[in-house]
């Protein structure tokens, strides 16, 4: 059997914070509303990291048996690498599916109860779409992720969904506003998922991975990554300015700074492989405008 450091490699810690941004987001704005409970916002916290896990899991294997991580940059990958083997990986994968959508199930019972049917479907129903969503990026022959859509399932995901979805577990009612800081989010999001595409692009280009970034080509994906970054921020100020924020409050934005940076390493890079270390940068920010929206807004 493959060792820990093996399956902890798998997991892809470091793109944890990433996937959690949403559910502080969210859930800050729900406690700004005085609903809260703990118990909840945890629980969506291990729901969201279990389904980022799968996610993971799956991609490593979907990747790694149709030979798309042979050639990569960036961190190894297990299957391709052959420390962990297509089989138990896909065991892997089916565990944690299993784990995930226990957690999400006891989520929407301590958010809704036995009583709200109706509210229950409607998260069980999207939990089962989170697996399919993880599962279907790179598995099977219509892999989305292998036709350019990867980036319209990130802002859903990670934006729309871990957002809002997390406000209305805890407040049962939708804030039409909050719609701004969920798209900052699935931008940002975007934009983590546009720098590791423009990383791989020479490799996924060679196995028929048609990423967004392989169909518009480097230079037009410079100039998409430039507009994802240019509408988070521009949303998160309009967010503030529709709420009467004071200018204290808008301390968050300083999470924004390093993306500055990023938008001229972009601009001036010159080869995709350098562009690793920037994908940390971008999540990192992203987590760092959660955690800080979280106290001032």
């Amino acid at each position: 059997m493959p060792n820990f450091k093996a399956w902890i490699s798998a997991a892809r810690l470091r793109t944890l914070p990433l996937s959690v941004s949403g559910i502080i987001v969210g859930s800050s704005l729900a406690m700004k509303h005085l609903f809260w409970q703990s118990s909840i916002f945890w629980l969506a916290i291990l729901t969201t990291i279990g389904f980022q896990v799968l996610s993971n899991f799956a991609n490593d294997y979907g990747d790694g048996i149709k030979g798309a991580d042979d050639n990569r940059e960036g961190e190894q990958r297990m299957v391709s690498s052959g420390l962990i083997s297509p089989k138990q990986m896909k065991m892997g994968i089916l565990i944690t599916a299993i784990f995930s959508m226990i957690s999400a199930i006891v989520l929407i019972y301590y958010a809704f109860g036995a009583e709200d049917f109706l509210h229950s479907l409607l998260f069980f129903i999207l939990g089962i779409a989170s697996v399919i969503a993880a599962l279907k990026y790179t598995i099977g022959k219509n892999a989305y992720g292998y036709s350019g859509l990867g980036d319209v399932f990130v802002f859903l995901f990670f934006g729309l969904l871990s957002v809002l979805g997390s406000y209305y577990l805890l407040d049962h009612q939708m804030v039409w506003d909050l719609l701004l800081p969920a798209s900052t989010i699935g931008f940002l999001s975007m934009a983590v998922l546009n720098l590791n595409n423009m990383r791989d692009i020479e490799n996924d280009a060679k196995n028929n991975k048609n990423t967004l970034v392989v169909s518009l080509g480097s230079s037009k994906a410079k100039i998409y990554h430039y507009v994802l970054i240019s509408l988070a921020v521009l949303l998160t100020l309009l967010y503030s300015i529709i709420n009467d924020h004071s200018i204290r409050q808008l301390i968050y934005v300083i999470a924004f700074l390093p993306l500055i940076i990023n938008l001229v390493t972009v601009y001036k890079n010159k080869e995709p492989k350098l562009l690793d270390s920037e994908l940390k940068k971008v999540a990192l920010s992203t987590f760092s405008f959660a955690l800080l929206f979280g106290f001032f807004h």
